[in-house]
């Protein structure tokens, strides 16, 4: 099996749709008459949460009726809170066929598909035109992707001249071995986390200026502990990244903390502009 066909094995849940739908009905959520912050617990599938994509949107200086790209989509969180909040027109591509289905489902039911749409795609032969977009994000996605290069050219290409690429992924700060399984792969066979330094040289290589870098680490720990405090007093919500994940979520996801922790690796965001 290569590499992709891999990632999207990975994260394919089998009945996922049924799954976020069941726990909306125990929080007493009206399926068809959503909110993308409704869905905020399960569609945020990286460290920081709804807290980082709100970051990164503002920090990419969006304006009303943008075109913007989210490469690796997911079940579609970015996407609708972009289109919402700063009512950008949103296109996501995913690899897995599953997060494509239940993103554009899910989106339907916030009343956003005229806003947002997914398709079935590879960040490495972007099925869509030249110059089509302002600003791009890759969000969580660059650590199953060994050529990061290759990705980092689509990207570019796709871009309008000046637009703005916004990363957010997890990268390697040390030599330690990671411990697997992490919540982006189960072993190293389909585990491309790199240093800063990487990006920085591969960005630049494709024709992006470096513009902003943050080491977002302190952000998510304090995100996490103000989470855990939130789960103590009122109990796990019936929402979360547990109906995304399934029964793997905590070992995934104590792994991936307790490295955080040991500063081994960190989120890092950066903001590059295509010239």
């Amino acid at each position: 099996m290569d590499t992709e066909a891999e990632v999207a094995r990975h994260y394919t849940h089998g009945a996922l749709e049924r799954s976020i739908l069941d726990a909306l009905a125990r929080a007493g959520k009206d399926p068809d008459r959503l909110t993308a912050a409704d869905l905020a617990g399960v569609d945020e599938f990286h460290l920081g949460w709804r807290a980082s994509t709100v970051a990164l949107a503002q920090d990419l200086q969006l304006a009303q009726g943008q075109q913007v790209l989210d490469i690796g989509s997911g079940i579609g969180g970015p996407a609708r809170y972009i289109a919402e909040a700063h009512g950008c027109q949103v296109t996501g591509i995913d690899l897995t066929e599953e997060f494509v289905t239940v993103a554009t489902a899910l989106t339907r039911r916030c009343g956003l598909a005229d806003q947002v749409s997914f398709r079935q795609g590879s960040g490495l032969a972007l099925p869509l035109n030249d110059g089509s977009f302002d600003a791009a994000t890759l969000i969580h996605v660059g650590m199953n992707i060994e050529r990061k290069d290759l990705l980092f050219r689509e990207v570019h290409r796709v871009l309008k001249p000046g637009g703005r690429f916004g990363v957010y992924d997890v990268m390697h700060l040390d030599e330690a071995p990671l411990p697997y399984p992490m919540p982006w792969a189960a072993d190293a066979a389909t585990s491309f986390v790199e240093p800063p330094a990487t990006y920085r040289v591969l960005l630049g290589e494709s024709g992006f200026a470096v513009e902003q870098e943050v080491n977002r680490r302190d952000f998510v720990l304090a995100r996490w502990q103000e989470m855990r405090a939130e789960a103590a007093a009122r109990g796990q919500p019936p929402l979360s990244l547990r109906n995304l994940v399934g029964p793997a979520f905590e070992e995934r996801f104590a792994n991936v903390l307790r490295t955080l922790q040991a500063g081994s690796i960190a989120p890092i965001q950066m903001v590059a502009r295509a010239i």
